[in-house]
């Protein structure tokens, strides 16, 4: 069985953004009093002003959430997937991973950043992964409002916290029944957490790996 994940040029392409990822340090970040990060964090107006002032942070999933997103999507046997928050592309690279020894597929991704971007998709044409993968630019809440697969195997919500009840039900209807969310730092959105566990919405949902929400669409 083929995996693109451990089969160069991947392995050091991680390693390699990974580390940059850990070095790189944001001077803004460190001069905004936590009470203003913390409100424009959980502001639904304000996360493109926030998320601007941290453009060049990295604000990757960790290793063991990209390894999760490759073996989620591997053993679903993903073919529709759809991301909100690219960045550098970290993320991407391991979803991208698993389409590839899945036998193919696509990959919708939305960052707002430009410079971020451009830089994920030359991180996704150096793991020869880019055939698999549509980065859109602008607000998710205009890219990802249409032209979407009609069904979707699994979301990952990893931009803006605030957003993420709004992003979710941009892509509700086209959940299929099994299809899975996984949702960064989802702690972050008390909005989304109360949102997935009320039983009456439709999902099945546990805390994992510390810092990420795993939910599941259920259905007939």
């Amino acid at each position: 069985m083929s995996n693109t994940l451990t089969t160069a040029p991947l392995p050091a392409l991680l390693d390699r953004l990974f580390a940059q990822a850990a070095a790189t340090t944001s001077p803004a970040l460190a001069s905004m009093p936590r009470e203003e990060r913390e409100r424009l964090m959980l502001s639904k107006t304000g996360y493109l002003e926030f998320y601007s002032r941290l453009k060049d942070l990295w604000l990757p999933v960790s290793r063991d959430t990209g390894t999760l997103l490759y073996m989620l999507a591997r053993s679903t046997r993903a073919r529709a997937i759809v991301e909100f928050g690219t960045s550098f592309g970290i993320s991407t690279l391991h979803l991208a991973a698993a389409l590839r020894d899945n036998g193919g597929g696509r990959l919708v991704t939305s960052e707002f950043e430009p410079s971020k971007v451009a830089r994920a998709r030359e991180h996704l044409r150096e793991a020869g992964l880019l055939d698999l993968v549509e980065v859109r630019e602008g607000d998710a809440l205009q890219t990802l409002a249409a032209g979407l697969p009609e069904s979707v195997d699994l979301l990952l919500l990893d931009g803006a916290k605030a957003l993420y009840p709004e992003v979710l039900a941009l892509l509700e209807a086209r959940l299929r029944p099994g299809a899975l969310v996984v949702a960064d730092n989802a702690d972050h959105s008390p909005e989304y957490m109360a949102y997935v566990r009320a039983p009456a919405n439709g999902y099945l949902s546990i805390p994992f790996a510390g810092d990420v929400e795993l939910s599941m669409r259920l259905g007939g």
